[in-house]
């Protein structure tokens, strides 16, 4: 994997032609691209097939989150649009979370595609220790994560989403094959945004993240292309002078 692939860069957006523009113009620059809600929610199925059409790998971050029949059912459904990528919610269990994995794996042989590598969610990068304490939950974020993370692990999932700041107790609790697709990444001096939670992308890398999702860093660069490449280059490893 190169270093550019390892960024995905989020688009959050509802429209289908910013989304294919931005395909267009960073494709070879980052290893794919994040289209969420907003975006399937405005333009569905045949929006993701379109973007995939411009050749880059999808990360699909539709969070399903419902019982497990539900959920292995809104996995089955999207599947065919071969994603690289697809989130759920670990808070919804071990046993849904093990629904969704079958019913990709049962969908994509049925569609004769990949199947998508199944991300867990574990704690929201925009909320912080009091938001935790809001919904009841007295435990550390780190805490929460990591123990989102082994049942996730233990589900059969292939990876989590969690903060940069959790990559390297995940990392202590789980090993080396979890994927940690990883957003809150902030390039050294940029605005933090809704994000609580955030490190640097080599910062991130050097912690044992596989994925950086990084968004306005990149498309609201004076020169997005010029910053999504700058963002590849912190993430070579260093030599020796």
């Amino acid at each position: 994997m190169s270093d550019a692939d390892k960024i995905f860069c989020a688009l959050d957006t509802p429209s289908l032609q910013v989304a294919l523009d931005w395909s267009e113009r960073l494709k070879g620059t980052v290893g794919g691209l994040k289209l969420g809600l907003e975006f399937f929610g405005a333009q569905g199925p045949d929006g993701i097939r379109r973007v995939a059409a411009g050749g880059m790998p999808i990360f699909l971050d539709l969070k399903f989150h419902d019982i497990p029949n539900t959920v292995a059912q809104a996995v089955a459904s999207v599947t065919p649009l071969a994603p690289l990528l697809l989130t759920i919610h670990a808070g919804g269990g071990r046993t849904m979370m093990k629904a969704a994995v079958d019913a990709a794996a049962e969908a994509a042989a049925r569609a004769g595609v990949a199947r998508p590598k199944i991300l867990a969610v574990t704690v929201l990068t925009s909320m912080d220790q009091g938001d935790l304490a809001d919904i009841g939950i007295d435990d550390s974020a780190e805490a929460q994560v990591v123990r989102l993370a082994r049942l996730a692990q233990d589900a059969g999932v292939d990876g989590v989403v969690c903060s940069p700041r959790e990559i390297a107790p995940i990392r202590a609790a789980c090993g080396r094959d979890l994927i940690l697709t990883v957003p809150g990444i902030r390039p050294a001096g940029a605005a933090l945004g809704d994000q609580k939670r955030v490190m640097t992308p080599r910062d991130a890398v050097d912690a044992g993240a596989t994925y950086l999702v990084i968004g306005r860093p990149i498309t609201e660069a004076a020169d997005p292309v010029d910053a999504a490449r700058s963002i590849a280059e912190t993430l070579a490893p260093a030599t020796a002078g």
